[in-house]
């Protein structure tokens, strides 16, 4: 038996892709990332490695076959073991000592869901064809959020491949895929991952998955993953069993405990989630991960974990531009920070949650909440201007925080989140009138962030979408539960109130979810298809060259009245871009235009009168 050493070796070697970083590669090739957990083909078999500090023993049984290999303690909680004779398409699970068969943590494909036997998968059975990608600047990023299984009619990555088209003559440059981990059941958010390492087989094989940013890349479409490190789902979830070390002891979050990152035994824990990442970087090819809900990674050692996770990821990456993206309740502006070069040192971005003040303005109810058209204003304009406000300082806040560029920060109108947790997953545009929306959607289009569209918004999709899970019996009831009190608080709704939101669990609250490309073909929705096409088109051609060599910056804003604002940034070229909003139900008093109008959504009573929610962008060189 070919056996590898201490599990401290397995730390120091084959961190690396069999590709080197940064070259041109030759199409057809294979793309492999080797890591210390799982399994992975040699010598005309196959290598299973485990980390089980809990337990005494691991056996590893086979094609749910009658004899079971014991594998060989390599001590600190490591076991191993070569099996001759078998390859591809086998399958396993590992037996504890109690009888108990588990699926493999770092599985690469669970064709029978989370409980089942996970499938040895040699990742040379993909041949990629994007040899010369190298990925695309992140201020040309224009991101389009989609959920693989409702994106498309079939709702796969071979589906989600049909309509790369579409998104590409759209004017999209990048697509972030909602968290695709292995979660239980065949349907979900994706936010319940259990084996973070395995596509979820409801959507395809890690081959089409390949397919998909193989296609995406054929199109000069970057790919992001979002990936969740702050939490796994409980359902299916054998982690406790046998490395109950793997959760925090200090620290919690709003889904459960967190991994451990800082506490005895962290540095498997922080192995596990680093050789995740770089997984999903190098042997998927992807061009970024969004991590989700990065303040709840807690971790109080002397190197947090997503400084680790980024500085390795970046080295693993070489020349290819590889972009991370936060979200993160405050501003993270250390985190954000650009080289001399305007390359991020870390990360490229964070979701820029004042964003949501934007659909705020156009509702009564919620403005006033939020104290009146005035004060929610002044918070747009900053949100505008400055990127996210909140930074915490130990006096407090303080929002002049301009040592980022205006594209470490990604706005948008809509999120999965902003939608699925309205009470009917109802989308901004079927509660407001289609001027309003387009007044809207004008401001964050071609505001110097970086835009995100949410899929649909293109059209103005008339489907919701909804929060769906598959659980049942006891964890159905506090799922369902759970969102009752969630939707509750967060929308100030009354009981009855509730009885209109569609059951979490219900077949039909997934189906419903799902996009109508059939609406293309209707009038209405392909003028506002045209629309969206014609204002990225501006972004593409005026906006993003000037974005290239910002490296700081906030912009100036002013108030002019209730809902009207006038912001400018100051850009490449000595550039000066220029934004008036009127968000409001009366015309407003603006400064006359100083130079190309870009885009005017609305209508000017006269150059110095926007009538009631108009926007108008300008450019002077």
């Amino acid at each position: 038996m070919a056996l590898r050493g201490s599990a401290a070796s397995n730390f120091a070697v084959n961190t690396h892709s069999t590709v080197s970083a940064g070259t041109v590669e030759p199409a057809g090739v294979c793309r492999i990332h080797h890591m210390p957990f799982g399994c992975e083909l040699a010598n005309g078999g196959v290598r299973f490695q485990m980390f089980a500090p809990a337990v005494e023993s691991v056996q590893l049984e086979v094609n749910s076959g009658s004899t079971l290999v014991s594998m060989e303690p390599r001590g600190n909680g490591w076991y191993e073991c070569v099996v001759p004779d078998i390859g591809p398409g086998a399958r396993y699970r590992f037996v504890l000592p109690d009888g108990t068969r588990v699926a493999d943590p770092a599985s690469r494909f669970q064709p029978e869901d989370v409980c089942g036997p996970s499938e040895v998968i040699d990742p040379c059975a993909y041949r990629w064809s994007d040899g010369e990608w190298k990925g695309r600047p992140w201020n040309e990023a224009v991101l389009y959020e989609l959920h693989v299984g409702t994106f498309s009619p079939a709702g796969t990555f071979l589906g989600a491949i049909e309509k790369l088209d579409h998104l590409q003559r759209l004017g999209i440059t990048g697509i972030e895929l909602m968290a695709l981990s292995d979660f239980h059941g065949t349907r979900n958010w994706g936010y319940d991952g259990v084996l973070l390492y395995a596509p979820d087989s409801v959507y395809g094989r890690p081959e089409e998955l390949k397919a998909l940013v193989d296609a995406a890349h054929a199109r000069g479409i970057m790919v992001l993953f979002d990936v969740v490190y702050n939490h796994l789902g409980r359902e299916g979830n054998m982690l406790p069993k046998y490395w109950p070390t793997f959760l925090s002891p200090l620290h919690d979050t709003p889904w459960g405990k967190p991994p451990n990152f800082d506490a005895e035994g962290a540095c498997e824990v922080r192995e596990f989630i680093i050789h995740n990442a770089l997984y999903w970087i190098e042997e998927f090819h992807v061009d970024g991960l969004r991590i989700d809900a990065s303040h709840d990674m807690r971790d109080a050692s002397h190197r947090h974990i997503l400084d680790e996770l980024a500085e390795r990821i970046h080295t693993a990456a070489g020349s290819r531009g590889i972009h991370l993206v936060l979200e993160d309740e405050h501003k993270a502006t250390a985190r954000l920070m650009r080289d001399l070069n305007g390359r991020p040192r870390l990360c490229s971005a964070q979701w820029n949650h004042e964003m949501a003040h934007l659909r705020e303005i156009a509702d009564e109810t919620q403005t006033a909440r939020q104290g009146g058209v005035r004060k929610l204003t002044e918070t747009l304009a900053k949100m505008v201007a400055v990127g996210y406000t909140a930074v915490r300082t130990a006096d407090g806040f303080d929002d002049t925080d301009c040592r980022v560029p205006p594209t470490a920060f990604i706005c948008f109108l809509q999120t999965h989140d902003l939608v699925g947790n309205d009470l009917t997953g109802e989308r901004t545009y079927s509660k407001i009138p289609l001027r309003i929306n387009r007044a809207l959607s004008t401001v964050y289009l071609l505001v110097p962030q970086i835009p995100m569209l949410f899929m649909g918004d293109e059209w103005g999709a008339s489907t919701p979408f909804l929060f769906f899970c598959d659980f049942s019996g006891e964890m159905g009831d506090e799922i369902r539960k759970g969102r009752w009190d969630f939707v509750k608080k967060e929308l100030h709704l009354e009981d009855s109130d509730l009885e209109r939101m569609p059951d979490p669990l219900s077949l039909k609250s997934f189906l419903d979810s799902h996009l109508d490309w059939d609406e293309l073909s209707e009038p209405q929705h392909a003028d506002w298809l045209q629309w969206y096409r014609r204002i990225l088109a501006v972004r593409r051609e005026q906006v993003i060259p000037l974005l290239r060599t910002v490296r700081e910056s906030c912009g100036k804003y002013e108030l002019l009245g209730p809902g009207a604002l006038s912001a400018h940034w100051m850009l490449g070229n000595n550039a000066r871009l220029t934004v008036d909003a009127n968000l409001h139900d009366k015309a407003g008093d603006f400064p006359p235009p100083d130079g190309t109008v870009l885009w005017l959504e609305g209508e000017e009573e006269t150059p110095a009168r926007l009538a009631p929610w108009s926007v108008r962008w300008t450019l002077k060189r």
